[in-house]
């Protein structure tokens, strides 16, 4: 395990990154071109990400991008 401190700054900048790489990752699992085994990947992809960004944010917060498969399907 790893540890490092960050000043509120990048804090922020950390959440921003986070927020941008999942909204793309979501955007890409709705995109019906993209294969299954792709996207199965980026499913483990967006769950490690999303797993640094509850350390980051109130529990609250986290509802937003939590991974739902239906919704994927559906957009």
């Amino acid at each position: 395990m790893l540890g490092f401190m960050l000043n509120e700054k990048e804090v922020q900048e950390v959440e921003y990154m986070l927020k941008r790489e999942m909204e793309e990752l979501l955007l890409d699992l709705s995109d019906p071109r993209i294969d299954g085994v792709v996207k199965s990947a980026m499913e483990d992809k967006y769950q490690i990400v999303f797993n640094i960004y509850k350390r980051f944010v109130p529990p609250k917060e986290t509802m937003k991008y939590i991974l739902n498969r239906n919704r994927r399907n559906t957009q």
